[in-house]
């Protein structure tokens, strides 16, 4: 295998990721002969088919899957080193790739351009993305630093929290807990209730503060889109649990309706995510340095008008997390 190059495992790791070589080809900006030729070499390197058919897609066999590792193992270190070189020269550029939770879509754009207007010489991937996916890209260290507000148990990282992100219940304007106070959690099971998936942070939250209670939480649908729960939620579908980042426009403007019930708002916090093992890139800790010094005031400010909306105490919200972990 001392002959297999970095290209053929590009060009292998691209037809595995589109499932076809027309795919890796329009991905790479080359000929589809030419990934032909590349993964054919990089077989004959190894001597065992790398990828079968199956349908009118292509998988990778389990050697592909070795291989598949190998390339990925590869891309990490060269992107390590790369990074660790640039450290060494004193740069402020280079590449900046950030995840964030979908939820965070609502303030991480802002929040980014503001940093880049300020470092014009980086270069900046987004990926946008459920809690799963965020997961993935943390494990296989694709990522340099992730926005989310549940930082994972099953990765080692490192976590540093930044702003509030309260959680609220929410209701179409005519509901009829709308204007109650002090409305039980209880009372909550004989509504149709929105829940997000299984697995997602809104969703773990929801599920831990329904079983603080000892109650049997049995959402009566499922949506796996922020959007979409808010559409049903003021066409009176259903109630739901959401960040208050997700309908901070919409509570503003009274097309949602916070409902006060017991134990809520639930305050919990976003933080800046990477994996303990990363070396950060300057661009990287630049960012870093950036959000813990002037996104949490940023974040809040973005909030207020959806906190004036709600009737929330913007000092109970600037307190420390509370509620279900």
């Amino acid at each position: 295998m001392k002959h297999i190059s970095r290209r053929q495992l590009r060009v292998f790791a691209a037809v595995v990721a589109e499932q076809s070589f027309s795919g890796a080809a329009k991905m790479l900006h080359l000929t589809q002969p030419a990934i032909s030729l590349q993964v054919k070499e990089l077989e004959q390197s190894c001597g065992l088919s790398l990828l079968e058919r199956s349908g009118r897609r292509i998988r990778p066999t389990e050697a592909g899957r070795e291989m598949l590792r190998a390339a990925h193992a590869v891309e990490r270190e060269l992107k390590q080193a790369e990074d660790a070189v640039s450290a060494l020269k004193g740069l402020r550029g280079g590449m900046l790739t950030v995840g964030v939770i979908s939820t965070a879509q609502y303030f991480a754009p802002r929040l980014l351009t503001a940093f880049c207007g300020r470092h014009t010489d980086v270069k900046l991937r987004l990926d946008v993305c459920n809690r799963e996916a965020m997961l993935h890209h943390l494990d296989e260290d694709d990522i340099d630093i992730a926005i989310m507000g549940r930082p994972p148990s099953e990765i080692e990282t490192t976590a540093e929290p930044f702003a509030p992100n309260p959680h609220i219940i929410l209701a179409a304007p005519g509901h009829r807990l709308v204007g109650r106070r002090h409305v039980a959690l209880r009372e909550l099971l004989d509504e149709p209730f929105i829940a997000r998936e299984p697995g997602s942070g809104t969703r773990l939250l929801a599920d831990a503060l329904f079983a603080k209670h000892r109650l049997a939480f049995l959402p009566a649908l499922v949506m796996s889109s922020n959007e979409t729960i808010k559409q049903a939620v003021m066409a009176g579908m259903a109630i739901s649990l959401l960040s208050l980042h997700t309908v901070g426009l919409e509570v503003a403007t009274g097309a949602l309706k916070v409902l006060d019930v017991e134990d809520l708002p639930i305050v919990r916090r976003w933080y800046l995510v990477h994996r303990r093992d990363k070396r950060l890139s300057p661009a990287a800790l630049a960012f870093r340095e950036f959000v813990l010094r002037e996104a949490g005031a940023f974040v809040e400010a973005l909030m207020a008008p959806a906190i004036a909306g709600a009737k929330l105490d913007h000092r109970r919200l600037s307190k420390s997390p509370r509620g279900p972990p």
